[in-house]
């Protein structure tokens, strides 16, 4: 049994920890054996010794009877955008290649807390920037499915090691879809958690000291089971002692068995058109919760799709200006005063939006307010709605084309439909439901209220359940 531990979820090896059947240490060179041996380029940096030490100290708590919380003796691997002490953190760009910090991202730390055994770094495009996992640095991380094709972006590193077991979990980030379209493309489960559940202080970019993030990233957990999920959502909701906070997150148990939920899915729209095979993954997730007794409703948009994108991405320039120099945000703000009104390119709206004056992003915020109370009305009538993950399995790695069934898209319709969550905050799961006939995995995305994180999860754990 020992040996084929790291090819179990995390609630397993948790368990063979909690039963002696196996000790930290021993997991952990396990897992450091298939990284050694790995070929998709996952892991990009590791401190062997000081993982050995964290997995020696959970040993010997064990053995006196002691448990300092629901990860104790877990090896993890962590997403390189995440500051590590001790451990150099990149975020993939050139410039920090020597960075290694001295205090961990607050996310980090609450693992840590929950006794995590931090074994080494993920790849990430350089400063989490791009849908493909590539950069300078450590070059591309292949998908395990098929080398040809991309991992995603920008937690590439991260699903592509969960999907070939090389750690049984990660901490992923996502902004813009970061977290959820590498979990579809790898074929494994990821949770944008509800937006401020876990602290973003630590997370490249902002850069190395800030304290403060963008509105919209939020680190979550990736792993090859929805109830690995909980675990770490358990941790990354704890507060770790140096937060010094007196209060703690106590998320609601799903209060509703599957044979009562609501379920609505929204499985098409032409502002985000998806082919065949992501049809049939959707059809898949409908027979079986109507199978299990849920009542299932097709919709047409709760919100409007393409209103929706537009504030989104007026919002995600905005807080990207952020980390701007002085000469180029005086560049940009040159270039659009010197934009026609009647220029309504991709480029000048990309330039309105990294110019907008406060006032205007203060209205920005505002409509954003009221996408959130349409939101809420919306999961009133529902308890959860289901959507494509992406319009289609992972393609080519370093294309920049996105073709549809035959038909030329946008190549940033990849996070269209993980993007109606983004700006909103709203909790959003990736399940994997099938594969395509050249064995690409498929996904569909589950969302549900504010804090009802775990609502999603017993909804993905009702779906692995019946397509294991």
């Amino acid at each position: 049994m020992t040996t084929d531990l790291s090819l179990q979820p995390a609630h397993v090896q948790l368990r063979a920890l909690d039963h002696r059947e196996i000790s930290s240490r021993e997991l952990l060179d396990l897992h450091l054996a298939r990284i050694d041996t790995s070929t998709v380029n996952a892991v990009v940096t590791r401190d062997d010794d000081a993982a050995r030490q964290a997995a020696h100290a959970a040993d010997e708590r064990r053995a006196r009877g002691e448990n300092i919380g629901v990860l104790d003796g877990l090896p993890l691997t962590i997403k390189d955008s995440f500051e590590t002490a001790g451990l150099r953190t990149t975020s993939g760009a050139e410039d920090l290649q020597n960075h290694v910090p001295a205090q961990d991202a607050d996310a980090v730390a609450r693992l840590r807390h929950q006794g995590a055994v931090i074994m080494g770094k993920t790849n990430t495009p350089a400063y989490c920037q791009d849908l493909h996992t590539d950069n300078a640095l450590f070059g591309p991380t292949l998908n395990p499915h098929d080398p040809a094709r991309t991992v995603g972006g920008s937690s590439g590193g991260p699903a592509a090691a969960v999907a070939a077991h090389l750690t049984p979990a990660d901490l992923g980030s996502d902004l813009a879809g970061s977290l959820r379209l590498p979990a579809h493309y790898c074929g494994v489960h990821a949770l944008r958690p509800t937006h401020g559940l876990v602290p973003a202080r630590g997370h490249i970019p902002r850069p190395p000291g800030w304290l403060t993030s963008s509105d919209m990233m939020t680190p979550g957990p990736l792993a090859r089971d929805p109830r690995d999920l909980d675990l770490l959502l358990t941790a990354l909701t704890t507060p770790a002692p140096s937060e010094n906070t007196p209060w703690r997150v106590d998320l609601p148990t799903p209060s509703k068995h599957i044979d009562q939920l609501r379920v609505a899915i929204w499985a098409e729209d032409p502002s985000c058109p998806v082919d065949s095979a992501t049809t049939k993954a959707l059809t898949t997730t409908e027979h079986v919760l109507s199978g299990a007794g849920a009542v299932v409703r097709h919709i047409a948009e709760p919100v409007d799709f393409s209103v929706s994108t537009r504030l989104f991405e007026q919002l995600l320039h905005a807080t990207a200006t952020a980390t701007a120099t002085d000469e180029a945000a005086a560049e940009e703000l040159a270039a659009a005063r010197a934009l026609r009104d009647e220029d309504t390119s991709p480029r000048a709206t990309f330039l309105r939006h990294r110019t907008q004056t406060h006032r205007t992003w203060l209205l920005a915020v505002e409509e954003r307010a009221r996408l959130r109370a349409t939101w809420q009305r919306f999961f009133t009538e529902y308890d959860v709605l289901i959507t494509p993950a992406a319009p289609t399995a992972a393609i080519p790695a370093g294309s920049r084309t996105l073709m549809v069934d035959g038909q030329e898209r946008s190549f940033f319709d990849q996070t269209g439909w993980a993007n109606l969550t983004s700006h909103v905050g709203l909790p959003s799961l990736v399940v994997p439901v099938t594969t395509t006939a050249e064995g690409l995995p498929i996904g569909v995305q589950i969302i549900g209220a504010p804090y009802a994180d775990r609502d999603l999860l017993a909804v993905g754990e009702e779906l692995a359940a019946v397509l294991r």
